[in-house]
């Protein structure tokens, strides 16, 4: 674990004096109870109330992930699904196939606290990534608690290296420090993955334990897909969007960083 705290501490260093002066966005913590954060966002306006977030979660090869329905988790779907979430709602999943762990299963949250903004057509083409590690599933089997928040990173402070598309750059906060402050310092906070060792009870999935099961829009595959023109057949079944008149910019980056604790 060190090796990680001291890439946080150079990181700190380096951007500190970029950052001092950056505008909070979020007051609040993300230790909060699920779905508290969110719902101060929806009261603050703008284009976020009944807006399907796309977001797409990863898991480690071999592993599955399941997305709960009508209180029902849905086929496990390997390495990958991209769902359109609610902002303000809580959503769960399952994830199985942990390597070296068979027949054990992990129950993390995701709330979604912002939006980005594509070209209408193409939302499901820039999800909010949420990439679970075989490190962090291990962290909740073993009763630990995780907490990811995952951010669009400040152009103007953003690493001159070239990123892997495929996997999502993370550090550790140190334990006196608030991931969601972290975050908000070094760009614009989308999701919170919480992740411990919760499980439902032996008859199911109960309707406290899935958060009362938010509606939530499954994309196939072809409507996730990073290249090639939107077909009219996909601009006409495209995600509800509300019109966007507010005083922020456009993003069309997709956030790959994430702070952890």
């Amino acid at each position: 674990m060190a090796p990680h705290f001291l890439s946080l501490l150079l990181a700190c260093l380096l951007v500190s004096s970029a950052v001092a002066q950056s505008p909070v966005h979020f007051p609040q913590s993300a230790y909060l109870p699920p779905g508290a954060v969110g719902s101060h966002q929806l009261l603050r306006g703008g284009p976020l109330r009944g807006y399907f977030q796309p977001v797409q979660i990863r898991v480690p090869d071999g592993a599955a992930v399941s997305l709960v329905i009508q209180q029902q988790f849905t086929d496990p779907a390997p390495h990958a699904t991209t769902a359109g979430m609610l902002i303000g709602q809580v959503y769960r999943a399952k994830v199985t196939g942990i390597p070296g762990r068979p027949g054990e299963e992990v129950f993390p949250t995701i709330e979604v606290i912002n939006r980005l903004h594509p070209p209408k057509g193409y939302e499901a083409r820039f999800p909010i990534p949420i990439e679970l590690t075989t490190e962090e599933l291990l962290f909740a089997l073993q009763g630990r608690f995780v907490t990811r928040v995952i951010y669009l990173e400040n152009p103007s402070d953003a690493f001159p290296m070239q990123e892997n598309p495929k996997r999502q750059r993370y550090f550790e906060v140190h334990q006196e420090d608030d991931p969601l402050q972290v975050a908000d310092r070094l760009g614009r906070p989308m999701a919170i993955l919480r992740m411990g060792s919760r499980q439902p009870n032996t008859r199911g999935p109960s309707d406290q334990f899935v958060f009362g099961s938010p509606p939530l829009l499954l994309f196939p595959d072809e409507y996730t897909q990073p290249a090639g023109p939107v077909t009219p057949q996909q601009q006409g079944r495209s995600v509800p969007r509300l019109p966007f008149d507010g005083p922020l910019a456009p993003q069309l980056a997709t956030p790959r960083e994430a702070v952890r604790r």
